[in-house]
């Protein structure tokens, strides 16, 4: 069963997202001193006094502000308060309530669910003379914390949490049920949130023409066909030399933690443009990672003719070699096109990713290996393999009993992995190979 969910509310810069990685005990959040760095919603996982929950950070609410983004950071902090268990309103002791302070609260007090409002940056422990003025928004008593120094928190979550059992929610110790987790990777702009929307079915990420939208990984968990997918839209991927600011290398480091722990992940490339050096550059990292891997070549719908669509495909083909087990499929993000294929192709390379080949399988395979005679000769040196053997999954992963290890080299490390791959359905999955010395 999910665990409670606590969103996190406020204008920009009044420190939520300071205080979501206190309480989470994480730098997850992405924290700058930038207005409007936090778009998305974000989940982080917390624990106080043994009850287990999620902390949700929202984007700063400015109820007045239509800009490229504001728009969609204000629906996603509602979208937030409207799933919330409880809410947490954070506003400024420094600068005092403005109006979008009291517009928030307008709504807020409508909401049928316990909402605390916490008074941030008062630094200094003891000192409530600015706390007077926040009770004319009319969410009850001001809780006064410092994000920064942690002062006034615990007292804070001792009432949130109290509130939490009085609803009545699933056993803290109650796991969820296990998931895949799928990280959607490419460079900016190629339309990772569109996709990432179509799969959740519902506006989960912030979607515009502005290249850098995301900047944190936003995880997303949901149900498909019975199977659980933890689904992980991430920050546009580029060359570390072409980063300029802080926030986008954060959102940088954010998307390399998430192909971290991604069983699989999915490249997006932008048909429109076609293969560039830099998708190339995102699918050398998943791979570094040994994470599974799905190529989504999305707009397909925009790119134009067939001799365009083959050639994008024949180009993919030839520069992608180095990732030549991932299946490439077609689609269109926007309109919902061939997406569902975008599911069985997941489901393909977990499955395969996560496959245990049988050692008898494997040593028959072998036999005909040697059988052939085809081998590695160095001088009066000659690699013979005896036996092998699967010693790991995510990704499979084989040792090689032979009496020469050092005579192995990238060419017949590569043949051998070809032969394999044509025995044996690793489709989607990288493979690794290992060779100890046997006498």
């Amino acid at each position: 069963m999910s665990l409670p969910l606590v969103a996190v509310v406020g204008r920009p810069n009044v420190g939520k997202s300071t205080f979501v990685n206190r309480i989470a005990r994480a730098d997850e959040a992405i924290v700058h001193e930038m207005r409007g760095v936090t778009r998305d919603r974000s989940y982080h996982e917390a624990d106080w006094n043994g009850v287990h929950f999620m902390l949700v950070d929202t984007g700063g609410i400015e109820m007045g502000n239509d800009d490229a983004f504001q728009g969609s950071i204000r629906s996603q902090a509602f979208a937030a308060t409207e799933e919330a268990d409880v809410i947490i309103f954070l506003v400024d002791g420094k600068t005092g309530i403005n109006a979008d302070d009291e517009e928030v609260a307008r709504i807020l007090r409508r909401a049928k669910k316990p909402v605390f409002l916490a008074v941030n940056k008062l630094d200094a422990p003891g000192k409530t003379d600015e706390l007077w003025e926040f009770y004319q928004l009319g969410l009850g008593d001001p809780w006064p914390v410092s994000s920064i120094h942690g002062h006034g928190t615990g007292d804070l979550l001792d009432e949130v949490v109290a509130a939490l059992r009085n609803l009545d929610l699933a056993d803290e110790e109650e796991q969820d049920a296990p998931s895949i987790n799928v990280a959607i990777i490419g460079r900016p702009n190629a339309g990772k949130s569109s996709l990432t929307n179509c799969m959740v079915g519902s506006d989960r990420s912030i979607v515009s023409d502005v290249a850098g939208t995301t900047r944190d990984a936003v995880d997303t968990t949901i149900e498909h066909d019975g199977v659980r997918y933890t689904i992980v839209d991430t920050a546009g991927l580029r060359r570390k030399s072409k980063i300029d600011e802080d926030v986008e290398y954060y959102g940088f480091v954010r998307a390399m933690r998430a192909i971290d722990r991604a069983e699989v992940a999915l490249l997006v490339i932008d048909s429109s443009i076609g293969l560039t050096d830099q998708d190339q550059k995102v699918a050398g990292y998943a791979q570094e990672r040994g994470c599974a891997l799905v190529i989504v070549l999305n707009k397909w719908d925009l790119a134009e003719g067939p001799d365009k669509k083959a050639e994008i495909r024949e180009r993919v083909a030839d520069r992608m070699m180095f990732v030549g087990y991932a299946p490439t499929i077609a689609i269109s993000a926007l309109t919902g096109k061939r997406v569902d294929r975008v599911w069985s192709a997941i489901n393909k390379a977990y499955a395969n990713y996560t496959q245990v080949i049988p050692t008898n399988r494997l040593n028959t395979w072998l036999g005909g290996i040697r059988e052939e005679g085809h081998t590695v000769r160095k001088g009066k040196a000659v690699l013979r393999m005896k036996y092998v053997t699967q010693t790991g999954t995510c990704p499979p992963r084989l040792t090689f009993f032979v009496n020469r290890p050092d005579l192995v080299d990238d060419n017949y490390e590569r043949f051998l992995e070809n032969r394999l791959r044509k025995e044996f359905d690793l489709e989607g999955t990288p493979v690794q190979l290992r060779f100890k010395k046997k006498d």
